[in-house]
C-alpha cells in the first residue's frame, strides 16, 4: 500500500436501499480516491460498500478488503481489491480492519455498522487508540442515534467530555475538514 493515510468505512451492505444511499455512496468513493486516501473496508461488491470501493478505486484509492470465510463463501469478494484478507470470523475481520485504519467513518448502516464503530467507540473511551471516529449523518440517519447518546449524557451513564470521541459530519467537507485538521488529544477516563 502507498503511504497514505487509510479510512476504515463501516456501512451498509444491502442491494435493497433508497437509491439516494447509493447515489452517496458513490459520491464518497470518488471523494476517498481524489483526497489521496486509501481505505479498508468489509471486502464485498454489495450494497453500499461494493459501490464505494468500485468509485474509490476508480479514482486513485488502494483498497484492502477484508472478509471472512463464512462470506466469502457466499461469492461476494470484490475482485479489484489491492488485497484481500480472509479471516475465520467477524471478531478477526474488525480486528484486522482497525490495524489499517488510521481513520473510523460510519456511514448509514444496520447492525453491523452499529456493532462496529461502538467498538471502535468504546476502544477510543478506554485509550486503546486515539484515531478520528466519524459518524457520517447523511440525510438525518443518526439523528435519532444522537438523541439516545443526549439520553445518555443527561443520565450520567458518560461524561458530557465523551462527546469529544467523535465527530458528527453531514457533508463530506466537514469530515474532511475535521480529519484534515484533526489533533489527537487526551482522552479522560470515564471514572
Amino acid at each position: 500500500m502507498k503511504n497514505k493515510p487509510t479510512i476504515c468505512v463501516y456501512c451498509s451492505s444491502s442491494n435493497y436501499l433508497p437509491e439516494k444511499f447509493y447515489k452517496f455512496s458513490a459520491e464518497f468513493g470518488i471523494k476517498i480516491g481524489t483526497e489521496g486516501y486509501n481505505m479498508v473496508y468489509g471486502g464485498t461488491t454489495v450494497g453500499m460498500m461494493g459501490v464505494i470501493a468500485n468509485n474509490a478505486i476508480e479514482n486513485g484509492a488502494e483498497v484492502i478488503g477484508v472478509i471472512p470465510e463464512r462470506i466469502a463463501q457466499f461469492g461476494l469478494k470484490h475482485p479489484e481489491l489491492a488485497k484481500v484478507i480472509i479471516t475465520k470470523d467477524m471478531r478477526e475481520r474488525k480486528a484486522t480492519m482497525e490495524k489499517y485504519a488510521d481513520i473510523f467513518v460510519a456511514l448509514p448502516g444496520g447492525f453491523g455498522t452499529f456493532e462496529e464503530i461502538f467498538e471502535i467507540l468504546v476502544a477510543k473511551q478506554l485509550g486503546y487508540h486515539n484515531k478520528p471516529v466519524i459518524f457520517f449523518n447523511f440525510d438525518s440517519y443518526y439523528d435519532n442515534m444522537f438523541k439516545m447518546f443526549d439520553t445518555v449524557y443527561e443520565n450520567k451513564f458518560a461524561k458530557e467530555e465523551m462527546k469529544s470521541l467523535y465527530f458528527i459530519a453531514n457533508t463530506i467537507d466537514e469530515m474532511y475538514s475535521y480529519i484534515n485538521g484533526y489533533k489527537p488529544q487526551e482522552i479522560a477516563l470515564k471514572w
